[in-house]
């Protein structure tokens, strides 16, 4: 069932629960999360990036989505747009049919983030659309999104941290649907040499301040050990590197109004070792089902993980009937944009 973020976040924020913002590039990856939030009966943000835009083609990428929603109707979808920045991609994503768009103007100042992003929202609410924005700095590196240099974030982490202050004063000026901060968190596969520490008590200060303003929490994978082991082992050279530590998540999710965590690293390691387990050990395989089948079953295994992280599993139900006793008017403009018209 397609909706926006809206019905999945109203009972996130108190209810002790986060939704997986789950990137998607390909069938096998998209198979394999709508499969484990179906068995988990747990909501799901299926995220479609610049590069998986380009990469894919939309069009495929779109239609791919639009059979997870047919073929699983009682499981809760929002389609978003991770990490947009521009206003004609804001457009293009609405009229695509996405429920939910990010404007990232964070690497803008201060002043150019909240016009952009006031802009996309009364682009996007006029449509029926949620908006996510961005306030703060995460290091690392994911597709286009270049952060700052991971040494440097890790070093000087506190001064980039979402202000509270500054985070109220952007949430009045442009009337965002939910929030991406910097916590501690960052991009990519190599994030930090020592255990991270999420700060929890600016969480706190920006709940303070903007009571009620669904959190997200981005560079949020947890570059497993074993699965990096396992790349390794297979002929990968991944170097050394430490993710966000799960409990840290949970507790965000539980405990803070922290309603959204993206997680894209983590799946694109587990696919990578899994075909390189199958070259390996059988160097003759030319078969794409023969590696791809078990990468998106490895996938699977990893995304219902995710979902006990984020304590959703059996949580569908429950949003889907939010979602009816709100009446959102949805999805009447997904089927517009269905149509073509």
């Amino acid at each position: 069932m397609l909706m926006t973020t809206k019905p999945m976040f109203d009972l996130a924020y108190d209810g002790g629960f986060g939704i997986g913002g789950f990137n998607v590039n390909n069938m096998e990856m998209t198979q394999g999360i709508i499969e484990a939030c179906a068995e988990s009966r747990s909501p799901v943000i299926l995220q479609i990036s610049k590069g998986a835009r380009a990469y894919a083609n939309i069009r495929f990428l779109k239609h791919i989505i639009d059979a997870c929603v047919e073929e699983y109707p009682d499981v809760p979808i929002c389609i978003h747009c991770d990490h947009g920045d521009t206003m004609p991609l804001m457009q293009e994503c609405i009229d695509d049919g996405y429920t939910s768009v990010m404007m990232d103007g964070s690497h803008h100042p201060y002043d150019q983030n909240v016009e952009i992003t006031k802009a996309a929202v009364d682009l996007a609410h006029a449509n029926g659309v949620v908006v996510e924005g961005e306030l703060g700095k995460l290091g690392g590196i994911e597709e286009d999104v270049v952060g700052l240099d991971a040494a440097e974030y890790e070093a000087n982490i506190e001064q980039f941290l979402t202000d509270a202050t500054e985070a109220k004063d952007f949430y009045a000026k442009t009337n965002i649907d939910s929030l991406a901060v910097a916590i501690g968190t960052s991009h990519g596969a190599f994030k930090f040499t020592k255990a991270p520490k999420l700060a929890f008590d600016r969480i706190e200060q920006i709940m303070e301040t903007c009571p009620g303003l669904p959190l997200v929490m981005h560079g949020s994978s947890s570059v497993p050990k074993e699965v990096a082991a396992k790349i390794n082992e297979f002929g990968g050279e991944m170097k050394d590197s430490m993710g966000v530590p799960e409990d840290q998540i949970n507790m965000a999710v539980q405990k803070y109004g922290v309603c959204k965590v993206n997680v894209d690293t983590d799946y694109r390691m587990i696919m990578t070792a899994t075909i390189r387990e199958v070259f390996a050990k059988n160097p003759a395989e030319f078969d794409p089902r023969k590696y791809l089948g078990p990468a998106r079953t490895e996938m699977k295994k990893m995304c219902k993980q995710k979902l006990e992280m984020l304590n959703c599993v059996g949580k569908a139900d429950e949003v889907i009937a939010h979602w009816k006793n709100q009446g959102e008017p949805m999805p009447a403009f997904y089927e517009k944009a269905k149509a073509g018209v």
